[in-house]
């Protein structure tokens, strides 16, 4: 593996993991109340062209990191929805 692409997929990875723990909060409290529907929106619409970007220059660490980024600010935003009060 060359060094950018060990750089690339730990930056992804960390970057990635980073939202596990508000997924893992907000399906144990059931509450998403301080969650910016918003900035998760457009942060999901992001994740979304980086995951195109990446596929198009066949950048395999932007790829994955970005495919799971996605499927985890989607559950935020699912969450935020189906934890309305």
């Amino acid at each position: 593996m060359e060094p950018q692409d060990l750089l690339g997929s730990l930056a992804g990875t960390l970057t990635t993991v980073s939202f596990v723990p508000q997924v893992w909060k907000l399906w144990k409290s059931r509450s998403a109340e301080d969650i910016s529907f918003g900035m998760f929106s457009i942060f999901a619409a992001g994740v979304v062209l980086w995951l195109i970007y990446g596929i198009m220059i066949h950048a395999v660490p932007i790829v994955l990191a970005n495919s799971v980024s996605l499927v985890l600010v989607t559950a935020i935003l699912v969450m935020k929805i189906a934890f309305r009060s």
